[in-house]
């Protein structure tokens, strides 16, 4: 039987020329094409092409001077694997090490035959100004840096064939889901499917317009998240500071109003949200207006003997506490909220190194600074979520420019769907996944009938779990790591309540003291915020308001009010606030959303306890069994859309490094997150 060579050169009809004539008339049998930038301790996909589409045997590939004729002689080899002759690799995947010589060649070998050479390739230094996030973030997420996460791939991880024909489960047609749909999409990879429960796309975001209306009536309330912080404006030296992670979310609306450029109803307009208003309820504890109404923020702010508060039996030993804690936390400091606002990952890191991930605020002042249980709640209550928490939302709950979306939150989702609808099951409950050991696929499950034994399955490549871990935790599950499994098993989402009504006019903007937007608070037990609608001022026809809004322990018990409590409660609330005008123009119209017992998601947002994220957050970050686990609840901050959509970034990166295409993992992060990510 003639020797591979032999044969390529029969095909060639070169059978005359030695080895070294081959090389010397640069006749190639694989070619290899030369990369553009290529820089030390970085990842780069090589690509290939095989001019003898019948080759079969070893193939390896080395890096060295470009006179080399034996591997033996390179620098350093890139990987070595068998090839079948229906199975050619596209491309390779090169981890230049840092010592890569600037000036060599990429050779290919099957055995000691050369089977073809790349010109010389310039292998500049490592880029300093591209930051990894294991440095800027936090050193336990090392898929980040792609270098390390293919390191510690098995060698033949380095050949690519056909990747982008792996099929993909997306569980979940929240954000998470739907974002990492359109980042596969955009790379080429066609071949996903969303599997979601609920009968519509779009998660824990809840837009629900009143009275069966449109939502160019404006009859709505966001049930779920409402807006996004943009910036804070310092009135004392007009500086303003940008928030910069939640722009991903107006880059997404620009994405999808290119997409959608032919559909003028699925675009996506962003609209000044108002936070704050003068005329806003004001929490007064329980103190009233002579005419027994709740009293506003400016009263209040004009007259701060409007307001009770029950005093500590040390009133100095409380604010001292208090000081404590706020020179602990720094969070006073401009400064301090300007690293968070400009680089939450680097903020996320210094967090973890200062302990912030180790103490409540009840819990720092308890043990940490030695004061009494009855003085630490007092000043902070019994919580037992990390500080951390209080630091990102302090941030982003001090901007003075806030926006949201013209017709509702609903319009995000609403603009992915017809990219989506062809790859989409709606009402299909995920009951399990079945890792087979011997294909290495991931089957998804699920039962028709909620009583047949066997369920249904269907097997996949590769599974995205967008799903949050209070619907996960129930599912037939295979052996994931004892951390991930207990992160499944046991990390803490929050309760919320929210309440919208129905009035037969914005009857609220057109009172002696006008309110136009904004939220307030009241003391009435299980009422919590009220939020006026920021879209439609001083429009006509009905209008809603966001009567309450209670996140929490309270939410529990405000959940387990029948509805008709729960209406009456608050609508009687909204007299006290309002005045016998808000009797009569209610409709008796209303919506209510109590998150906890939400089949689909079973608690508002991820909310860890203390060690919870420090302990977890690593086990997002490895593919296990072929599983890849995104969502709010996987990010460093939770509850925003941003958190979803930041998850959904790093899933698919994680992904697109496990298919070794990392020319496509880099289109993403440069795309999507280009400032801080190694690749």
């Amino acid at each position: 039987m003639k020797s591979y060579l032999q044969h390529t050169l029969l095909g060639l009809g070169l059978t005359g020329l030695s080895i070294a004539g081959v090389v010397q008339r640069d006749i190639e049998v694989i070619r290899i094409h030369t990369p553009g930038d290529v820089t030390a301790d970085s990842l780069h996909n090589i690509h290939v092409e095989f001019l003898d589409t019948q080759f079969e045997g070893q193939l390896q590939l080395v890096y060295g001077e470009c006179g080399i004729e034996n591997p033996m002689h390179g620098h350093h080899e890139i990987g070595s694997t068998f090839v079948k002759r229906d199975a050619h690799p596209e491309r390779f995947v090169w981890s230049t090490p840092s010592d890569a010589p600037h000036s060599h060649c990429l050779h290919a070998f099957s055995g000691s035959t050369l089977m073809g050479r790349s010109s010389p390739i310039m292998v500049s230094s490592p880029l300093k100004k591209r930051e990894n996030i294991a440095d800027v973030a936090d050193a336990m997420g090392p898929w980040f840096d792609g270098v390390a996460y293919m390191k510690s791939k098995k060698n033949d991880k380095a050949f690519v064939s056909k990747a982008k024909n792996h099929s993909v489960a997306i569980l979940g047609g929240g954000m998470s889901g739907l974002m990492t749909s359109l980042l596969l999409e955009s790379v080429g990879i066609h071949n996903w499917h969303i599997y979601e429960s609920s009968q519509r796309v779009g998660g824990r975001i809840r837009t629900k317009y009143l009275n069966d209306t449109s939502p160019d009536q404006y009859q709505y309330q966001e049930m779920g998240p409402m807006r996004f912080p943009v910036s804070i404006t310092y009135a004392d030296t007009n500086e303003t500071l940008e928030i910069m992670d939640h722009r991903m979310v107006f880059q997404l609306a620009d994405v999808l109003n290119k997409m959608n450029k032919d559909k003028p109803e699925l675009e996506v307009n962003f609209i000044p949200w108002i936070q704050k208003s003068p005329n806003v309820p004001a929490a007064s504890g329980g103190n009233r207006l002579p005419n027994g109404q709740i009293p506003s923020a400016a009263q209040v702010a004009a007259n701060s003997s409007l307001v009770y508060t029950a005093a500590s039996e040390n009133s100095t030993a409380a604010a001292e506490a208090q000081a404590d804690y706020e020179k602990y936390t720094d969070l006073e400091n401009r400064e301090t909220l300007r690293k968070i606002a400009t680089n939450m990952y680097q903020a996320h890191k210094q967090a973890v190194e200062d302990g912030m991930f180790h103490w409540s605020e009840a819990g720092y002042l308890r043990y940490a600074m030695g004061y009494d249980a009855n003085l630490t709640d007092y000043v902070a209550g019994t919580t037992d979520s990390p500080l951390w928490g209080d630091f990102y939302d302090d941030v982003y709950f001090a901007a003075t420019k806030w926006r949201t979306i013209d017709k509702g939150l609903e319009s995000l989702p609403r603009a992915f769907y017809p990219h989506v609808k062809d790859k989409l099951t709606l009402n299909r409950t995920v009951q399990g996944l079945i890792h087979n050991e011997t294909s290495g696929k991931i089957a998804v499950t699920w039962r028709d009938d909620p009583l047949q034994m066997i369920p249904e399955s269907k097997e996949y490549d590769y599974a995205v779990v967008a799903a949050p871990f209070s619907k996960v935790r129930l599912w037939d599950l295979p052996r994931y790591s004892s951390l991930l499994s207990r992160a499944i098993s046991s990390l803490n989402y929050d309760p919320a309540c929210k309440m919208a009504l129905l009035y037969k006019t914005r009857f609220w903007e057109h009172l002696e003291n006008p309110i136009l937007g904004g939220c307030g608070s009241v003391d009435v037990s299980g009422v919590g915020n009220v939020c006026y609608p920021s879209y439609n001022l001083n429009g006509t026809g009905p209008g809603v308001i966001l009567a309450s809004y209670i996140s929490g322990t309270p939410a529990r018990s405000t959940a387990a009010l029948s509805p008709e409590e729960h209406v009456a409660l608050i609508q009687r609330t909204m007299v006290e606030v309002h005045g016998e005008i808000a009797a009569e123009q209610f409709t008796g119209i209303y919506d209510r959303q109590c998150w906890e017992f939400d089949q689909h998601q079973a608690g508002a947002w991820a909310d860890p306890l203390v060690g919870q994220q420090e302990l977890y957050l690593p086990a997002y970050y490895q593919t296990e069994l072929n599983t890849i686990f995104i969502g709010e609840h996987t990010s460093y901050t939770h509850a925003w859309i941003f958190s979803a959509l930041d998850s959904a970034v790093r899933g698919t990166t994680q992904l697109l490094l496990d298919l070794g295409l990392v020319d496509e993992a880099k289109s993403v992060v440069e795309t999507w997150m280009g400032r801080w990510i190694k690749l």
